[in-house]
């Protein structure tokens, strides 16, 4: 066969291994920890690829929420399910 098309056959082959390599290495390394970041309702930075636990300016401070709506959706937005609320004694 000519040399100059298996010189090519083989250049192409080891781009399209290349990238094959380098589509493995952004899922594993990049999409699948940013995916199950995500589904922990935590935050993804992905310049330093860390996923970091949210938490409540009231956790920090001690004030707390007052109006109950806002503290259960606060809750709810970094993942932690509002405590039951108990049922009022007649």
């Amino acid at each position: 066969m000519n040399p100059t098309i298996e010189r090519l056959k083989l250049i192409f082959l080891g781009i399209f291994a290349v990238a094959n390599v380098a589509i493995l290495i952004w899922t594993v390394g990049w999409a699948m920890p940013e995916q199950k970041c995500l589904e922990g309702h935590k935050w993804w930075d992905g310049y330093q690829r860390v996923c970091a636990q949210p938490i409540l300016t009231s956790d920090i401070t001690g004030r707390m929420i007052t109006n109950k709506a806002a503290r259960d959706e606060a809750l709810r937005a970094i993942g932690r399910v509002p405590p039951p609320t108990a049922p009022a004694k007649p």
